[in-house]
């Protein structure tokens, strides 16, 4: 196992919808997995013990995260609908409870109950690489209270050492072997299984930009917060991990509503291999997904444009794929060191669906503990990120479309968007870590004509 301590190893990830449907639909899958699971219990093979009385038979916790974002001047000669704007400050709040439950041998229930509250820079507009991961498409001035997860977590025994698990966030504490096979249902976040890179995955303890906690072209099916409704099936066999799984895309894309009868949906698969290098730890991710939904063309778009009609790519939607793969490694170096990488593509003829509007990505980054000047608990990080859009994509953008997150009327000169993001980490204590973070956007936007951004960000994390 890689030693991450300071250097964001909590998995997770941004929150769910809470309208009444969703609700419905997550109880019934979370009742239906239920009965599936003592069932297959049930029909184990008699070698299949039951969890040892050590096992963590339930569990409490909590987090709380303030983050505090600016940013500076910047050459801004024009602006349009959804562009990034200079001196600017926005805060964002939130604090969440996690109740997790031993049902059986094997399986663990969780609930995640969440108060929110902010707004990202300029309500989460301006940058296709994102500067803040605690921001969602969707704000509110005062605190609303949301359920990002329901969820129901197998693990069938498959031999293999014996694994003790430490208890965590939406982890209970108990025993494992390291062959096996994991069945996740109901209401969670496709980045709780896939694409989760100990060092660049969390905005709450690493990273806060969205192209370094995911790859940016990664279209991972989410509702405007973050979070969707689904399976993944994982079987973990010596160094090798693999992955698949079927989750509900949004109603229409970036929706805060999913589609109510997953006519729209999402494939996923992933091939993840472990290893050793002079000692120290590593691992590589192949990521491949499959979104199946009413996606609009750019070009046919455009085209509707050059008619004198309004350039929307909702007007042109049909059923369709978007499809995309992308390749993530990380690597200790040494006790205290690691570097991490990612690197993608996704379909740059067809509108981004969920995530951001990104057709090639790229990440390089390094995480250093604080042992050598004696403070252990912290840690420094710096990740150089790159996004590109396509010419499809461009010229789009250039005809006055709006993308998810990005829009400024006009880009007579379109270039990619370089961000590179360091920050440093103190630990105020063995539960709240003080961050300082910043970050430096070149081409927002895809954008020559305006930038570069300084961005500055605050973030106090507490979790117990």
């Amino acid at each position: 196992m890689f030693d991450r301590s300071g250097c964001g190893a909590v998995p997770g990830g941004p929150g769910a919808c809470g309208e009444e449907r969703l609700a419905r639909a997550c109880a019934a899958a979370l009742l239906a997995l239920a009965l599936a699971g003592r069932a297959a219990a049930e029909a184990a093979t008699s070698s299949s013990a039951q969890p040892p009385a050590a096992d963590e038979r339930y569990a409490l916790h909590a987090q709380l995260t303030y983050v505090e974002q600016e940013t500076g001047g910047f050459h801004a000669p024009y602006a349009g609908p959804q562009s990034l704007s200079p001196d600017e400050g926005r805060e964002t709040v939130d604090a969440t409870l996690y109740a997790g439950l031993r049902l059986w041998g094997g399986a663990e229930a969780w609930l995640n109950g969440e108060l929110d509250q902010g707004f990202g820079l300029d309500g989460t507009l301006g940058v296709a690489g994102f500067p803040s991961g605690e921001a969602y498409k969707i704000g509110r001035e005062t605190p609303y209270l949301r359920l990002p997860r329901a969820f129901i977590r197998q693990t069938w025994g498959l031999g293999g050492e014996a694994q003790a698990v430490d208890g965590d966030l939406n982890q209970l504490s108990g025993q494992r072997t390291s062959d096996r096979l994991v069945l996740t249902v109901g209401k969670f976040g496709v980045g709780d299984v896939f694409d989760a890179l100990g060092y660049a995955h969390d905005p709450r303890s690493d990273f806060l930009n969205w192209s370094a906690l995911d790859a940016s072209t990664f279209d991972y099916a989410a509702d405007a917060w973050g979070y969707t409704i689904g399976a993944a099936l994982e079987y973990y066999a010596g160094r090798w991990t693999t992955r698949a799984a079927l989750f509900d895309l949004s109603n229409i894309p970036n929706s805060p509503h999913l589609d109510p009868g997953a006519h729209e949906f999402q494939l996923l698969a992933e091939l993840e291999h472990r290893h050793e290098l002079g000692g120290a730890a590593g691992r590589v991710l192949i990521t491949v997904f499959d979104n199946r939904g009413r996606m609009g063309l750019l070009k046919d778009a455009v085209a509707r444009g050059a008619t004198g009609e309004t350039v929307d790519v909702a007007s042109v939607r049909t059923f369709r794929s978007r499809t995309g793969v992308h390749v993530s490694a990380e690597q200790a170096l040494t006790e205290s060191l690691a570097a991490f990488a990612r690197v993608g593509g996704a379909s740059g003829n067809v509108e981004a669906y969920e995530f951001t509007d990104v057709d090639r990505a790229a990440m390089l980054g390094a995480c250093l503990r604080g042992v050598g000047w004696d403070r252990p608990a912290d840690s420094v990080a710096l990740a150089f990120l790159l996004n590109e859009a396509s010419a499809a994509r461009q010229q789009y953008l250039g005809a006055g479309g709006l993308g998810i997150l990005i829009g400024d009327g006009e880009l007579p000169h379109p270039g990619s968007e370089r961000i590179l993001e360091s920050y440093y980490q103190a630990a105020l204590g063995a539960h709240v870590h003080l961050t300082l973070d910043f970050q430096r956007v070149t081409n927002p936007g895809f954008n020559r004509d305006r930038g570069p951004v300084p961005i500055l960000a605050l973030r106090l994390h507490a979790q117990f």
